[in-house]
């Protein structure tokens, strides 16, 4: 065996042992018993399809009011096979407007003999799963080999959130110091799949994490002065359960879900701007570190007039329904741009650019170092 073959063996060992170690301890990690804050004896959310209307809430000029009653051919649960009349309401939140055929979900409760039914929604679960898998098969066509390693990054980072973060912030660890864990362990994987083993990955992974931390520092400062934290979202009130029964520090997560939140804008910063010096360095080797720096910036200045306004815009998106209420009742501007809510938004918009704008020189600055250190 050659001594390339022997080190890929080397590495390979290495990454088999690392991935064991950190699926046990996700395993174990996410083997945590909840507090029960809801009591669901005999409650669980079963598929069904609608056979029969038997009383429609449709009105003469289109709208529904009250409730439907239809019956619904169970497809799981206890009630498998049976037909059951249930209700569905009018609702824009819970419930649907059941046609004949239609999948739905519904809210089962049984206590002996007793049973009752309500239509939660629609059943989705079809259409979200085929969405997703439709995407990831598109990023893998159009993307060729790289299509799949970022598809791979994308289901890990995912995974991540789900049974790392939530589990850590569920036992009472910082939200803010578990988001940071989380931006550097899948940044450090997703470049990896992307780019290898290679001064590249480092530098990406060095600017990713330089940007987030400062997005972090930029929506701290943003913070003290305005007065706005964690404790100022709109669903403050439940989340005060979370703090009260398991000790859920609720005033970080405002800042860890920023954290996330620009962590893939950031990455893309960084990868193509250490990806751009790196082509550099190698179509002309003579290059000082100086002059390198001076290519990398000008690279991330054509950046920045777009990426800037990644996060502002998705903020603003998320917001709109808020900004068209504000702009319907005619608030004063006093009033609007003093509200807590405004406030937030401003704060993830700015913070997060923020983190992009001043990852470009941070990322320029370490892939100077790291392509050319000795000069």
């Amino acid at each position: 065996m050659t001594l390339p073959d022997r080190k890929q063996w080397i590495h390979a060992g290495i990454g088999a042992v690392v991935i064991l170690l950190l699926a046990a301890w996700v395993i174990r990690l996410n083997g945590v018993t909840k507090t029960e804050l809801i009591n669901r004896t005999g409650q669980t959310f079963e598929t069904g399809v609608v056979t029969e209307i038997l009383q429609d809430n449709i009105q003469e000029d289109g709208t529904r009011v009250g409730q439907q009653t239809v019956v619904v051919h169970m497809t799981s649960g206890e009630k498998k096979g049976e037909d059951l009349v249930t209700t569905s309401s009018a609702g824009y939140l819970f419930g649907a407007a059941c046609t004949m055929g239609m999948k739905v979900i519904v809210l089962q409760s049984l206590a002996g003999d007793t049973v009752i039914t309500s239509v939660y929604s629609m059943d989705r679960t079809a259409v979200i799963i085929g969405f997703a898998v439709l995407y990831l098969a598109a990023l893998c066509l159009v993307g060729g080999l790289k299509g799949v390693k970022g598809a791979l990054g994308l289901v890990f980072t995912f995974a991540s959130i789900l049974f790392i973060y939530l589990p850590l912030v569920y036992l009472g660890h910082s939200p803010f110091w578990v988001s940071v864990m989380i931006c550097g362990l899948t940044t450090a994987v997703t470049m990896y799949l992307i780019g290898g083993a290679t001064k590249k990955t480092l530098c990406a992974t060095a600017g990713t994490l330089a940007g987030v931390i400062i997005a972090g520092i930029t929506a701290t400062v943003f913070s003290r002065m305005s007065g706005i934290s964690g404790w100022n979202v709109s669903d403050i009130e439940t989340l005060l359960t979370l703090n009260q029964t398991n000790g859920i520090q609720v005033g970080g997560l405002l800042f860890s879900g920023l954290l996330i939140s620009a962590l893939g804008a950031v990455m893309d910063v960084a990868m193509s701007i250490s990806s751009a010096m790196q082509e550099i360095c190698d179509q002309n080797q003579e290059i000082t570190r100086f002059q390198l720096m001076r290519a990398g910036m000008r690279v991330g200045r054509d950046m920045m007039g777009t990426d800037s306004n990644t996060l502002i815009l998705a903020f603003a998106g998320t917001s709109i329904s808020m900004l068209l209420l504000n702009y319907a009742y005619d608030l004063p501007f006093l009033q609007v741009i003093n509200s807590n809510n405004i406030g937030i938004a401003v704060m993830e918009g700015l913070s997060g650019s923020f983190g992009i704008v001043l990852s470009v020189p941070a990322t320029v600055v370490m892939a100077a170092c790291i392509y050319k250190p000795r000069d």
